[in-house]
């Protein structure tokens, strides 16, 4: 199952990482930041990659090497990202990665690209933990818009309850460990992550 329409990637890194007490997109692993890694990942398979981003990280010297999509929304979380990629063009898919993903493989995203479903809104993963949908590793297709919309109009801003109730393609994923995300500095423990300096 594959998309009719062009898929654009977009690395969400415009969160204020309460948990962390750092910058989560400028972690280091092997030498190379979180955001690097995340866009270097969805470039090698997708044509445009942007990294969503609020307006007072827009300027730092980390975002500004990438072309931005800079949130329009407020107090929507993940989905202020979402949104405004869908605003900057609406009629392509958009592959959402989270840039807190240290585990996640070149092989878990050529699996999701190929087994989008055009018969749905989404194509996501599921969880490992407990089945339910990862909405920070998917494909949101053009019509999954009217769907977020009708979810925020009442009040619903998570991402994970949009796909559970919408009409959702899940997969199991290819490496079970890829989506594991990191929070927290206890979150960091053995993964050779560190925290910038």
């Amino acid at each position: 199952m594959t998309v009719p329409e062009t898929v654009w990637g977009l690395v969400l890194a415009g969160g204020k990482s309460r948990r962390m007490g750092s910058d989560k997109a400028s972690l280091t692993q092997g030498g190379e930041t979180q955001l690097d890694r995340s866009m270097k990942l969805l470039d090698a398979h997708l044509d445009r990659v942007f990294v969503s981003t609020s307006q007072d990280q827009a300027d730092d010297p980390l975002r500004r090497n990438f072309e931005q999509i800079v949130d329009a929304y407020e107090d929507l979380g993940p989905l202020a990202g979402i949104l405004s990629a869908m605003d900057k063009n609406p009629q392509v898919s958009w592959l959402v990665l989270a840039c807190d993903l240290p585990n996640v493989d070149d092989a878990t995203i050529a699996f999701l690209l190929d087994n989008a479903s055009a018969e749905h809104a989404a194509t996501a993963f599921r969880s490992v933990h407990d089945e339910l949908p990862e909405p920070l590793c998917a494909i949101f297709r053009p019509e999954c818009r009217v769907i977020i919309d009708r979810f925020v109009q009442e009040g619903a801003n998570c991402p994970r309850k949009i796909l559970i109730n919408s009409p959702t393609h899940l997969l199991d994923q290819p490496n079970p460990g890829a989506l594991h995300n990191i929070n927290s500095p206890e979150d960091l423990a053995g993964t050779g992550i560190e925290l910038s300096s």
